[in-house]
């Protein structure tokens, strides 16, 4: 009966194999790094979109309240609710102290 013996591994085959691994495991970490690059950028657009309806929506809201804090219709108001009026100079009297 012969033997059969395994053969010794060539030189630089398991310099080979840790090359060949490093390059598998740096293909493997670009892709993932390329995925979750992605993944960031939509949610950063997502969050510009957010923000970008807020400044809308503050900037009718600023509008709101200067529509509201006008002189005129604060005039208007005190005028026909309360029955104000600006008086005559008759009417006008100085107190001093």
């Amino acid at each position: 009966m012969s033997r059969v013996f395994a053969k010794p591994l060539p030189s630089g085959s398991l310099l080979l194999l840790v090359l060949f691994l490093a390059v598998l495991g740096s293909a493997l970490a670009v892709s993932y790094s390329a995925h979750w690059n992605r993944v960031l950028l939509n949610s950063l657009y997502a969050e510009l979109s957010v923000r970008d309806k807020a400044q809308a929506e503050w900037g009718r809201l600023v509008l709101e309240q200067s529509t509201w804090t006008a002189h005129n219709r604060i005039e208007a108001l005190a005028s026909e609710q309360l029955q104000m009026r600006i008086p005559d100079a008759a009417e006008v009297r100085l107190v001093t102290p």
